[in-house]
């Protein structure tokens, strides 16, 4: 499928947003980040976005390995390669492995879960199916996770639940 809107440079992004979207390729490992030069086109809002997401990953509370299993749950249950590829690389320099990729794409009735894992898991899948925790799912979250960690969980989950559809719709490519 071809982008709805193409990826932005120079002109479309603006001097800053074209530096910001250098800077985020590089450390991505592209030479297009794709994501961020085409969402760069709103200019300041991008700005606004980015500064929003980056307090969420990779500046939240959470660890950065349960982040990136929120964020890896996310994406496989959204379908969207775009984020899945982006974070699997993330997801390695945490500790998210092969073994456990894969047991993420099962979810959280695999084998080899640990209760946290598993609560996490299960809070997400709840979250991007019915856009709700039930009492039991809270529970079990928070016997592992303080108040301050079981409100970013719910926001970081959203947030990449709301990226895959922004990149789904926007047809985003992933990057090469």
């Amino acid at each position: 499928m071809e982008p709805r809107i193409a990826p932005g440079r120079f002109r479309e992004l603006g001097p800053i947003n074209w530096v910001v979207w250098q800077v985020l390729s590089r450390a991505a490992g592209t030479e297009d980040a794709h994501l961020f030069s085409t969402l760069g086109r709103t200019r300041g809002l991008f700005r606004g976005w980015l500064h929003y997401s980056g307090r969420l990953m990779p500046g939240g509370r959470l660890r950065r390995y349960d982040t990136e299993l929120v964020i890896l749950r996310v994406a496989h249950l959204r379908q969207c390669e775009y984020e899945m590829e982006h974070h699997i690389r993330l997801g390695k320099r945490a500790g998210v492995t092969r073994e456990i990729l894969e047991r993420l794409r099962v979810g959280p009735a695999a084998p080899g879960w640990s209760d946290r894992e598993r609560a996490l898991l299960s809070a997400v899948d709840q979250l991007v199916t019915t856009r709700d925790l039930d009492d039991e799912g809270w529970k079990a979250l928070a016997a592992h996770y303080d108040e301050r960690r079981l409100i970013e969980i719910v926001l970081l989950t959203n947030q990449y639940e709301g990226l895959a559809s922004t990149i789904t719709a926007l047809r985003i490519q992933t990057d090469h």
